[in-house]
């Protein structure tokens, strides 16, 4: 299954929201993986952005409709990029 790289910015809302219930963030990986994306780590960092999440999901079209989904509700912005891991990398480039 193709891996993503999704870096996410909370809101003010957002922050606001996980100020008031720090839980609401595995109350949306639930949701997030009910939709067919996998999460595979999950990072709280400092900079740009807010966190950055290794998730793996069936296709490109899977990943559009959970981004719109999250998205829409307006707490958070996300960049999501596909990824591939450095063996397949290496594979395909060997031709």
């Amino acid at each position: 299954m193709p891996y993503y790289i999704i870096l996410s910015t909370l809101t003010d809302e957002g922050r606001e929201t996980l100020k008031r219930k720090p839980e609401r963030i595995l109350e949306v990986n639930e949701e997030i993986e009910k939709m067919g994306v996998k999460i595979l780590q999950q990072f709280a960092v400092l900079g740009p952005y807010d966190f950055v999440n290794l998730v793996e999901a069936p296709d490109n079209i899977t990943i559009m409709k959970m981004s719109v989904e999250i998205g829409s509700r307006g707490t958070v912005q996300l960049m999501t990029m596909p990824a591939i891991s450095i063996e397949e990398l290496v594979n395909n480039l060997k031709g």
